[in-house]
């Protein structure tokens, strides 16, 4: 008996021995292998960095323009992986730097070679990789160089090493468990008459069973979290084709039998009685929101609870305010709140258009804010708030709350349904801390968004001025690092999700051919086959810079009068908010600008400007776009703006020009677009000559790389993006769950 339990101990010990030993041997191979894999997959990114911004960066220095050179510096340093940018000429010195570029980096302590070269230096006791990428342009030589934080290697080596003991541990624990019950079982067959000594060691197999429930707990929670990283696999490769089954096979994956509800105020259809008769007309609004959430609604099915608007709405619900939608292949239900008159003008018209748009835009608009209008505001969205509780047929549903109309419902729902995951988008810019300020109810507004379990926002940008407001004017404890806010406990990442279209558009499906729509669309406005297209297409909204591009149309003309006669400019404004002052000023101010410009300009029946005030459908729109030579999109700040990247989608032939305002989300993410700050009335005229003499060679590669981004970024894995996160919560939770119950 005793030399048993002699040997068994003895055993027990080589195999601690022998985990410990295994796991020395093997820390600094893994360790040194980690370090390869993440600086092979270092340098890997800088190549692709290198070869996107390459012709961009030869063009900039071939045209002398510096300030275009920043731009694109300034877009690759978003990247929260890359430390700065900037460019070292052939005498060594450094040009153009972006504002992380460490101060004592100097051009002489990297490699200069024909080829690219990558080199490790130490600058305050920071690990930096460069890149060093040869760009000649005029038989001049410069390199682009691109600095990584290496810090990261070190830290991801310490949890692979930290990983690796446990595992060995858990091994040589394994072992030990193993030894022990063989010990017993080989007790009770020997030694009868120590029966008393077996039933002693009872206790002791009981714990052991329990410690192989826990094991099975831990397979769960393996599971759960191979399943997160499988999700975040497939948002990361670039080859996934993004599409309606690939967000639902991830939902299913990732939450399964998870409920999917949307919180918005505008509708994805809209009901209405046509005036001149009785028939009641279906009308997809001219919104970025519905065209962004309705392929994903689609693709996932649930419940969309909006603002009932139509004159026709009441009539085509039921009895619950339900109707199943879209009406030709129903795939979700689309719930409908009623607002009275009075409560849309101060909650819609008032706080939140008023009041937040201009706020939050900063296009020079004075915003107004009415106690009255708070509290419209504050009751609607407790109504909101009570009908998800309504509409959910479980306890943790998914929530997607929409835009600045809804900033309070996140906490509200957050008290009705404590397990709910609550993912709210800003559509809107965040403007910094100090405008913010400006709101009576900032702090209100703020903790109402912390609700969420996820804020997301188009930039990064966005996001770091959400983290200064509620730094400023919140108690809370913030994690820039991890990006998250932790209020009263509750933990919300805020993260930037930029957002995008359904690829390929549906408005695409019957369209004619391209070349097909330029004479379609030529005939139907009277013009020339050979009079160059130039459109515009959004809502009346003095944020989109309207008057600005018409103004910019003048200024081209005036200096180059020979484009008379040979262009038209075609701006497409569908009337919104014209019960606001500052809408329905602007609208006649845009009317009579144009009739100013077509005046001066125009003679018998050429007119420069054609101004549409009008609804379009989407097959419409993408008529037009399709038709266009260029598009111009100018507005004064925006979040994405979703017109820019339906003009990419719309040309499968690789033609026609973009001209976008740099002070646009999606400016950085079309990178290939012609980049202007709409301000600048004569940068804008020159866009406008530059886009309208471009060969047909330098649009197609501009193009093609656009329509690459936009659909590989898609509305689906934006979406995806949101879920995978949002999954990895409930995952997290769930698992605190088991481990406490």
């Amino acid at each position: 008996m005793q030399r048993s339990l002699k040997r068994i101990l003895q055993f027990i010990g080589v195999g601690l021995l022998a985990a410990f030993a295994l796991a020395l041997a093997i820390a600094p191979v893994s360790n040194s292998l980690v370090d390869q894999w993440f600086r092979a997959d270092v340098e890997a990114r800088s190549r692709l960095v290198y070869n996107a911004v390459k012709m961009p960066i030869v063009r900039a220095l071939s045209d002398r323009d510096f300030d275009r050179l920043s731009g694109i510096f300034d877009s690759v340093a978003l990247d929260p992986r890359i430390l700065a940018v900037g460019l070292c000429d052939d005498t060594g010195k450094l040009t153009r730097p972006t504002k992380l570029m460490p101060a004592n980096f100097s051009c002489d302590k990297v490699a200069r070679s024909e080829g690219v070269s990558f080199s490790t230096i130490i600058n305050d006791g920071m690990h930096i990789m460069v890149g060093t990428f040869p760009i000649t342009e005029r038989n001049q030589k410069s390199y682009f160089v691109i600095l990584h934080d290496l810090t990261f290697i070190d830290t991801r080596s310490d949890e692979a090493r930290a990983m690796l003991v446990a595992v060995l541990l858990a091994v040589a624990a394994v072992l030990l468990i193993t030894s022990a019950v063989v010990f017993a079982l080989a007790l009770r067959s020997w030694m009868n008459s120590l029966r008393k000594a077996v039933e002693e060691i009872l206790p002791g197999s009981a714990r052991m069973a329990g410690k192989r429930d826990t094991a099975s707990v831990d397979d769960e929670i393996k599971r759960m979290l191979r399943a997160v990283e499988r999700g975040r696999e497939t948002i990361r490769s670039a080859e996934v084709d993004w599409n309606p089954d690939t967000l639902q096979r991830l939902l299913v994956e990732m939450m399964p039998d998870a409920e999917v509800l949307i919180v918005s105020n505008r509708e994805p259809y809209i009901h209405n009685r046509a005036p001149d008769s009785n028939k009641i007309e279906v009308q997809i609004p001219a919104s970025g929101l519905v065209a962004a959430l309705e392929p994903v609604i689609r693709a996932c099915g649930g419940t969309w609870i909006a603002h009932g608007s139509g004159s026709a709405d009441r009539e085509t619900v039921d009895a619950n305010d339900r109707l199943p939608v879209p009406p030709d292949n129903p795939s979700y239900v689309l719930r409908r709140i009623w607002v009275s008159d009075e409560e849309q003008d101060g909650f819609y018209y008032g706080l939140a258009n008023e009041g937040l748009w201009p706020l939050c835009h900063i296009a020079f608009v004075r915003p107004l804010f009415r106690e009255s209008d708070w509290h419209y505001y504050r009751a609607i969205n407790e109504r909101f708030a009570e009908a998800v509780v309504h509409e959910a047929k479980t306890d943790d549903p998914v929530v997607l709350v929409q835009d600045y109309h809804f900033a309070l419902a996140p906490r509200m729902i957050r008290q009705r349904l404590p397990k709910a995951t609550i993912i709210s988008f800003w559509h809107i810019p965040w403007p910094n801390a100090e405008t913010f300020g400006i709101c009576p109810w900032k702090e209100e507004i703020i903790d109402g968004l912390l609700g969420s379990t996820i804020v997301g926002f188009h930039t990064q940008f966005h996001c770091n001025n959400f983290f200064e407001t509620v730094d400023r004017f919140i108690e809370s404890r913030i994690d820039r690092e991890h990006a998250t806010v932790t209020l009263r406990g509750e933990e919300t990442l805020v993260r930037a999700y930029p957002i995008s279209i359904d690829w390929p558009p549906k408005a695409l499906a019957g369209q004619a051919p391209v070349a097909e729509c330029r004479v379609a669309v030529r005939r139907a406005l009277k013009l020339a086959d050979d009079i160059k297209l130039v459109v515009g297409i959004e809502r009346f909204d003095y944020t989109k810079g309207i008057l600005d591009r018409m103004k910019a149309l003048d200024d081209l003309l005036t200096r180059e009068p020979q484009w008379k006669h040979r262009l038209v400019f075609v701006q497409v404004a569908a009337p919104t908010r014209s019960r606001l002052e500052k809408y329905s000023k602007l609208q006649e101010e845009a009317v009579a600008l144009s009739d100013d410009i077509n005046q001066r300009h125009g003679d018998g029946s050429y007119k420069p400007i054609q101004l549409i005030v009008r609804h379009h459908d989407q097959k419409e729109v993408f008529r037009l776009f399709r038709a266009a030579d260029l598009c111009i999109v100018s507005s004064l700040h925006d979040g994405m703006n979703l017109v820019a990247k339906e003009f990419v989608a719309a040309r499968e032939d690789e033609r026609g020009v973009l001209i976008l305002s740099s002070f646009t989300g999606a400016s950085r993410e079309l990178s290939e677009a012609l980049i202007v700050n709409p301000y600048n009335t004569r940068e804008m005229s020159e866009a406008l000559g530059t886009g309208l003499r471009m060969p047909d060679h330098e649009q197609r590669a501009r193009m093609r790389s656009m329509r690459r981004q936009v659909r590989e970024w898609n509305v689906y894995r934006w979406a995806g993006r949101m879920l995978i996160d949002a999954a990895g919560t409930r995952r997290r939770q769930q698992i605190i769950d088991i481990a406490n119950g």
